[in-house]
C-alpha cells in the first residue's frame, strides 16, 4: 500500500479526532484490509462526511457482549474498547439499493482519549497514536514471527474445517501480510480479536493467534471424538 506508506509516517500525520465505528468482532490491523458493508443511516453519513475530508475511520470494538448488544441502537451509546485502528478508505461502491461497500486499509493502532460532543448522529473521539508509533514502520517485528509454526496450525485448520487455501498467494506474502491477514479473517470473538490488536508486536500478536487457533482445534478433535463415541 505504496500511498498509506508515503502519507502516514508518523502519529503527526493522523488527525487527533477521527469518526468511529464501534462493531464486535471486526478487527483492523494495520496494512491489514477490512471490508465493510455500509447500510445505516448513522454509518451512511459517516462514510460520506469521511470521503469529503480524509477518509480516515477508526474501527473500534464495543467494550462488552451488552455493549455489542446495544450497538445497532442509534439512541444508545454503548461503552467502546480503549484501543482501536484507524483505517483509511481506500475502496469505495455504492449499490443499488442504498448500501455502500468500502474497504478500510489499516494505518495505526489508537488509544481513545475522550468522546466528543458532535452534531452527527455517528460518533467522534480524540484519539493518540503515538504510543503505536511502531505501527507505522511497514514489517517491523516480521523476523521474529515463527513462520513455520504459523503455517502448519493454519494448514491444521483448514484441514479439519475442509476448507482449501491460495497457497501460491500465502507463500508470497510477508510475515507481516500473513499475520495481520489471518487475524483479521479469524472466526474468533471480540474479546480475542481485542487480545490481536492490542499485541504489543507482530510476534505476539502471532503467538495469540497460534495458541487460540491450537485450542479451537483441540475443543474440535474433542468433540468429534465424543460424537464417535
Amino acid at each position: 500500500m505504496p500511498y498509506l506508506s508515503q502519507n502516514y509516517k508518523s502519529p503527526t500525520d493522523i488527525p487527533t479526532t477521527v469518526p468511529i465505528f464501534p462493531l464486535g468482532g471486526a478487527l483492523l490491523l494495520p496494512r491489514g484490509q477490512l471490508p465493510l458493508v455500509i447500510f445505516e443511516p448513522r454509518y451512511l453519513e459517516m462514510v460520506n462526511d469521511s470521503m469529503s475530508a480524509d477518509r480516515l475511520i477508526g474501527m473500534i470494538q464495543p467494550a462488552s457482549e451488552a455493549d455489542i448488544a446495544r450497538q445497532s441502537d442509534a439512541d444508545l451509546r454503548p461503552e467502546t474498547a480503549k484501543v482501536g485502528c484507524v483505517g483509511r478508505i481506500t475502496s469505495y461502491t455504492e449499490t443499488g439499493d442504498g448500501r455502500i461497500l468500502i474497504t478500510l486499509s489499516g494505518i495505526a493502532r489508537f488509544k481513545v482519549i475522550k468522546e466528543l460532543e458532535c452534531p452527527y448522529a455517528y460518533r467522534m473521539c480524540q484519539i493518540d497514536c503515538e504510543p503505536y508509533i511502531d505501527d507505522f514502520t511497514p514489517g517491523i517485528g516480521e523476523e521474529d514471527v515463527n513462520r513455520e509454526v504459523l503455517l502448519s496450525t493454519f494448514k491444521n485448520y483448514l484441514s479439519i474445517h475442509g476448507l482449501e487455501a491460495d497457497w501460491d498467494s500465502v507463500h508470497k506474502s510477508s510475515n507481516e501480510t500473513l499475520v495481520n491477514s489471518l487475524c483479521i479473517m479469524s472466526p474468533y470473538g471480540p474479546q480475542e480479536k481485542q487480545a490481536l490488536l492490542e499485541a504489543q508486536d507482530l510476534k505476539t500478536r502471532a503467538d495469540i493467534l497460534i495458541a487460540l487457533t491450537e485450542m479451537e482445534l483441540a475443543q474440535t478433535t474433542d468433540d468429534t471424538d465424543k460424537t464417535l463415541q
